[in-house]
């Protein structure tokens, strides 16, 4: 069985691509974004979802990153 590869231009984004682990240091971080990111710091999957990816920049905004 062929594995599935995703790219941006099918609206997914490499998790790599990102300071998941940069914001989940930040101290003034609320719980709510710290469970979220910890949430796709575990994902087996090496993408993100256009909502996945929504909500981390949100956060990316949010807290000056």
């Amino acid at each position: 069985m062929a594995q599935s590869v995703h790219s941006v231009a099918d609206g997914l984004r490499p998790i790599g691509s990102h300071c998941i682990h940069k914001l989940r240091d930040r101290a003034n971080l609320e719980e709510a974004a710290r469970a979220l990111l910890k949430h796709l710091g575990e994902l087996k999957r090496p993408y993100l979802t256009q909502v996945e990816e929504k909500l981390l920049s949100l956060i990316e905004q949010e807290f000056g990153v």
